[in-house]
């Protein structure tokens, strides 16, 4: 047996600054990565993602150029040099990061599957395969992969996660795609513009966790861009000649490629069965405000705890812990989904201002009415604010549209550091931006 001060389970986005931090505190410090460094965004998340999406943006961009009086001929979009692409700049990613692991003084590197044996009052055990280390701090940043529903039939076909998809040379023929969350609606935009024939089996609704009206808009947009959706819940898969049948109700439709992407599970399973951890009801592990477990002496931090899912909350669980004075409690969760234009999303939605009974107020704008987007010729979505007409708080935000993954921000930051929306309203912005429509629209508020 091994015996460490520390060990870190996982090398994802928290994983690596809680190593880092205590093997430069002078404890000896273990990090065990299953797969590769870098976790879900940076291997099969977030950032090969936007890579692959940033070549659909181009492609759209050079579609559209005869409206802004560029006439382009012989265009072709090549798949495997734009897949080739976000391999490349993965690639380089990831080695730079595992370089910045590897020049760590006491930080020793494992890989394989880790077993997690908690032994009441510590030090726990963690077993590889072929050697048993042991610690009184343990850091676990398993985080969490694609859920697979109990789908009928689907036992009996190929079907891809993200991480097939990726992984894909050519471009599919027919990407069918079950599940209408985030995920879906980014590859349907992709491979659209790539020029596949896509077709979504949505479930109840688009984006089914944004007020309905923003999900109308975004099934608009993407219907515009020839997305096919289908209403309903997925009853089952079947093989077919062409590749594989998926069938809704009395639609089935026939694709050459199925992606699966019906949300996220937890990686606990993983860490074996021995683990003694208390989990919620979806099966992440519970934590307090400080991500302590309910096992003395074991934390655990990124997507398998159930709070947040994100590279960004992911990485801040790990800035939090460092900082003793820091907590969970109040944190502002902000999101995006990276469509073009990208939606983004902090606090409540209306549905929910509705529900809080407080004295709503809100703050309305289409982007058609949004001078920069005119401008730019990007006049889809619409800008939201949510305010208490009491408090003055900031509630909550949608903005589908230009740059509104950036713009969510301004607010959600405003948010965080209780700042009341007058001073929002005050504030002299910068014109022609999206921004400044900000302040604009929160002196016409409006009783929700």
């Amino acid at each position: 047996m091994e015996q460490f001060d520390a060990i870190v389970i996982g090398a994802g986005q928290a994983g690596p600054g809680i190593a880092a931090a205590r093997a430069q505190a002078g404890k000896r410090t273990a990090l065990i990565e299953l797969d590769r460094v870098g976790g879900t965004c940076l291997n099969h998340g977030c950032k090969p993602t936007k890579a692959l999406r940033a070549s659909a943006v181009i492609a759209r961009h050079v579609q559209r150029s005869a409206e802004y009086g560029v006439h382009v001929d012989g265009v072709r979009v090549d798949f495997g040099e734009a897949i080739r692409r976000v391999h490349t700049i993965i690639d380089t990613l990831r080695q730079s990061l595992q370089d910045w692991l590897d020049g760590i003084d006491g930080l020793e590197q494992f890989s394989g599957v880790a077993r997690l044996e908690t032994v009441p009052g510590g030090p726990h055990l963690v077993h590889l395969e072929d050697r048993t280390l042991s610690a009184a701090e343990i850091y676990l940043d398993i985080g969490g992969r694609a859920s697979v529903p109990p789908l009928d039939g689907l036992s009996g076909v190929e079907f891809l996660t993200e991480v097939e998809l990726l992984n894909l040379s050519e471009l599919p023929e027919h990407l069918v795609i079950v599940g209408g969350g985030y995920i879906g609606c980014e590859f349907a935009q992709i491979f659209r513009r790539f020029g596949s024939e896509v077709t979504i089996f949505a479930g109840s609704r688009l984006a089914p966790r944004e007020d309905e009206d923003i999900s109308d808009l975004v099934a608009d947009m993407m219907s515009n861009e020839g997305v096919r959706i289908v209403a309903g819940r997925t009853e089952k898969v079947a093989p077919h000649a062409d590749g594989v049948a998926v069938t809704a109700g009395t639609e089935t439709v026939v694709g050459s490629h199925l992606l699966i992407a019906t949300g996220r599970t937890s990686n606990i399973d993983l860490i074996g069965d021995a683990h003694g951890l208390e989990v919620d009801r979806r099966g992440f592990i519970a934590i307090d405000d400080r991500f302590a477990t309910s096992v003395p002496g074991v934390w655990a931090l990124g997507d398998v705890n159930g709070h947040g899912a994100f590279t960004h909350t992911a990485y801040q669980d790990s800035q939090i812990l460092l900082e003793p004075s820091r907590s969970l409690a109040g944190r502002v969760t902000t999101y995006a989904m990276f469509t073009d234009p990208p939606l983004g999303r902090v606090g409540m939605t209306v549905a929910e201002a509705r529900a809080s009974g407080r004295h709503v107020l809100k703050a309305e704008v289409p982007m058609s009415s949004v001078s920069r987007a005119i401008l730019d010729g990007e006049t889809d979505g619409l800008m939201r604010i949510l305010v208490d007409a009491d408090s003055e708080e900031i509630l909550g935000a949608t903005i589908l549209g230009l740059h509104g993954d950036d713009l969510i921000q301004t607010l959600s930051f405003a948010m965080q550091s209780g700042v009341r929306y007058p001073q929002i309203r005050d504030a002299l912005p910068i014109h022609p931006t999206m921004a400044e429509f900000i302040p604009s629209i929160l002196g016409s508020l409006q009783p929700l």
